[in-house]
């Protein structure tokens, strides 16, 4: 049986010219540089590192992403949101902070337009993947046995596996759209929510979402962004922008029947921005 693992620390396992052994002991993110965040509750010191699998039970749906850092390929989701930065000019800085901390809850990133050292504008941009249910590790070391890597355990001979959790995922991510939608739309601003074309496509079945724009327009405060992963001729995935949809507050209430709630000061956020705006934050499209 083909293993369900597709792409390993940022490789696609089909691979067969990397050396698997070193890509293993490094443990390193090919979209990050740095070590997989992602390790064992058991062992913090070993790194899963499974990106993307299979999702063996709808062979249409092919690589699914489970590793929200699997998306910033190229850092392509930054530049597919520079048009909405509409206070941007030329000449000012791009500034791109990670987990910001504000009232009413965490935005993974903030894009930033930044001229003289003063915050000109910005737009959050939330990542979301699909959660999976049970354990990967016997698959992920099923994966490394069948690529010649030696192990630390026998975890490959253990009878289980894993599911996806498509209606927890999608649901936990709308609610949480929800409220924060209310806050940026409070301060006219943008809030992206990026994710794969397959959690998209699924929302769509589930949810109602006959009503947002598509594609998604500068009106809209809200804008899900939906990429789907190409393989290339080298052997690896390309991340690409697969279609665009747009909403507002009442268009997410819509979809789950709620109402609006949150509301924060525009100053507030801009206080808490300006604190973190930095060199080291610079960012510089690729």
């Amino acid at each position: 049986m083909t293993n369900k693992v597709v792409e390993l620390f940022g490789h696609a396992v089909s691979r067969k010219n990397l050396n698997w052994n070193e890509v293993a002991a490094a443990q390193t993110c090919e979209f990050t540089g740095k070590k997989c965040y992602k390790t064992r509750k058991s062992n913090p010191s070993i790194s899963i590192g499974t990106c993307t699998v299979n999702y063996v039970q709808d062979k249409e749906l092919g690589a699914v992403v489970i590793c929200p850092t699997r998306l910033v390929q190229r850092r392509q989701i930054f530049i597919d949101c520079l048009h909405l930065l509409t206070g941007h000019e030329v000449g000012n800085e791009l500034h791109l902070l990670k987990e910001v901390k504000i009232p009413g809850g965490n935005v993974d990133f903030f894009l930033v337009s930044v001229r003289g050292g003063r915050v000109c504008d910005f737009v959050g941009i939330e990542l979301q993947t699909l959660d999976t249910s049970g354990t990967v590790w016997p698959e992920r070391q099923r994966l490394l046995r069948d690529l010649g890597v030696s192990r630390a355990d026998s975890a490959e001979n253990l009878d289980t596996s894993f599911g996806m959790n498509w209606k927890m995922t999608s649901k936990t991510i709308l609610v949480q759209m929800h409220h924060k939608i209310q806050t940026f739309e409070h301060l006219n601003k943008k809030l992206v929510l990026v994710v794969q074309d397959t959690l998209v496509n699924y929302m769509t079945r589930q949810f109602d979402f006959g009503h947002l724009s598509n594609p998604a327009t500068l009106a809209n405060s809200l804008h899900m962004h939906a990429y789907g992963l190409a393989k290339e001729v080298g052997g690896d995935y390309k991340l690409n922008l697969h279609s665009r949809l747009g909403t507002d507050a009442l268009g997410i209430a819509r979809c789950l029947g709620l109402q609006a709630e949150a509301r924060v000061e525009l100053d507030e956020i801009l206080r808490l921005l300006q604190r973190r705006v930095s060199v080291a934050t610079l960012f510089t499209p690729i």
